[in-house]
Parts: C-alpha cells; structure tokens; sequence
C-alpha cells in the first residue's frame, strides 16, 4: 500500500499491471474518511485519457517512476462506472460494488477501517452507522474534507491544518508534475516499384566445323575405293550446325517484406518555474528609554 507521502510521486505518474503492460496515468487518490489512508486511484484510460477507471491500492506498490497494481490491464480497464458527487464522495454503494468487481472482501475491508494502527477501534463498537460501513475515501489534492461515514470524500493530499497559533502560519509551494501525451509524429509506408538491370552470363554453345581426312589406300578399303568410275568429277554435300543463347524469364518469389514498430525510450529534461513561499523572521528592538517611559 502506498502512503501520503508517497502521493505527490503517484499523481500524473504512469499506472502498470502485474505483467508489464501500461494501463494508463493516475489522476487522483481517494482516501479513506475514518484511517485517512490511501484507499483507491483513479487512472486515465483510453484514447487520450478519455476514459477513467477506479482500482484499489491496498496492494499496489511505487516502483521507481510509476505504480505497480496486482489488476490485469483488461481487469482495470472493465471496471464498473461510478458516480463521484459534487464534493468528491463516493457512495457507499458506490463503493461495494467496486469492491466485489476486484474481489475484495467487504467486511475485511470493514474490519480494517474501523481499528486504529495500534487496535484500538475508530469508532465505538455500538455506532453502526457511522463505523459499521466502510467510510471513504478522499480525493487528494481539493482540500475539501470528507464526510463522517459511509461516503467517500476529498481532502487535501497533505491534510493542511488550518493555523490555530496568531504566531504560527503555514508556507505553501507549487509542485510541478509532469506527465506525457501520445501524438502523431509522422507516417511510413512500403512501396513496390520496378527496375531493370542487365545481368551477365557466361555459357558454352558448340558448333561443327568442316575438317578433310585423307586417308591411304589399303586392302581393308581397296574394294570401296575403287567402287566408282576411274577419272569423273564429284561433289559431296554436308550440314553444319551450331548452337546459340536462347534467353527466357521467369518470376519468382525471393522474400517477404514488412515493417514492425519499435519503442525507444530518451530522457528529456523538461524545465519550469515554481512559486515559493518563504518565510523569515523579524525582531523589533524596544529602546530603553520607551520601556522606561512604559514603567512611568
């Protein structure tokens, strides 16, 4: 459970779940009337922080920059739509039903509230209406104090008490919190386009040649030689072939392309003025003679 001093590093801070995932941005803190404890956030969700949903943080926990509760992102994000009143309360009902949405026991809740941290009870064991329902919790940062019992109420996330001392006075400051906003910051696109390119490639293609052989006459070839006239004149005719390039394309898949998005995180320094109170002390020395003049 977070405490009130936490509650300046849990406002406009990011919320997480258990997991991981971002559910949104914490806006205000409720607590409860009768412990003055934390007792529920209420965080930006949605489009823009259009959307606002309650979650308790008995058991969340301030980790570095943002607040861990043990709620799934969806669970958060579905949780029943409850009415704040003028003065910042939550109704009892209200209340419950946001309690069985989460799964909490109503009556440890009940239990918790009306003990004190050393056990004694808040309230008398026999004032059922003011003690016997859970009182609520206040929404910080108003300054308007919650209601008695059973309801739930703003005040202040440091309880100012009002100066009750002409001699005493309270100093004041502004706090600057900082949040982030999500904006479109350009486009990216895949377009296919085609090119031509010339390619280059080496084969080997034969061709004949036309080679004389001449041959000597022997008794293996004698009887064909001599097959013929004597002396005439003759001619022999023969084809030559060679081979060629013969180019042809086809498609073919060769990959896939596709863009993803990536998140990277840079710190930026963000700088802005705050005002300050400061309070100094002034003496004014009395001179003898007035507190002579003063005895007379």
């Amino acid at each position: 459970m977070i405490t009130r001093e936490e509650i300046a590093n849990v406002l406009d801070q990011p919320v997480y779940d258990g997991d991981g995932n971002k559910i949104g941005d914490a806006k205000h803190v409720f607590f409860d009337d009768m412990t003055g404890r934390p007792e529920w956030v209420s965080v930006k969700t949605g489009m823009l922080g259009s959307s606002e949903s309650f979650v308790p943080v008995r058991d969340a926990a301030l980790v570095q920059d943002h607040l861990e509760v043990p709620y799934g992102k969806d669970q958060v994000k579905g949780a029943p739509t409850v009415d704040v009143d003028a003065g910042g309360h939550l109704s009892e009902s209200e209340e419950h039903r946001l309690y069985d949405y989460y799964g909490i026991n109503f009556d440890s809740v009940l239990s918790e509230a009306e003990r004190t941290d050393d056990g004694r009870w808040a309230a008398g064991p026999g004032t059922a209406g003011a003690a016997g329902t859970v009182g609520a919790a206040g929404l910080a940062g108003t300054g308007q104090a919650g209601s008695a019992g059973g309801t739930t109420g703003r005040e202040d996330a440091w309880d100012r008490a009002d100066m009750t001392d002409e001699s005493a006075m309270t100093r004041s400051e502004e706090q600057m919190h900082i949040g982030v906003e999500r904006r479109e910051s350009g486009r990216a696109r895949l377009r296919k386009y085609v090119v031509t390119e010339e390619v280059q490639q080496t084969v080997p293609v034969t061709h004949e040649e036309v080679r004389v052989v001449r041959e000597p006459i022997t008794d293996a070839n004698r009887d064909e030689a001599l097959a013929g006239p004597e002396i005439s004149e003759a001619e022999h005719e023969v084809t030559l072939h060679a081979e060629r390039p013969v180019v042809e394309t086809e498609t073919v898949p060769v990959e896939r392309v596709r863009m993803t998005m990536e998140e990277h995180t840079e710190n930026e320094t963000v700088r802005g003025q705050v005002r300050k109170e400061r309070i100094e002390a002034e003496t004014e020395l009395i001179e003898e003679d007035d507190m002579r003049r003063d005895r007379e």
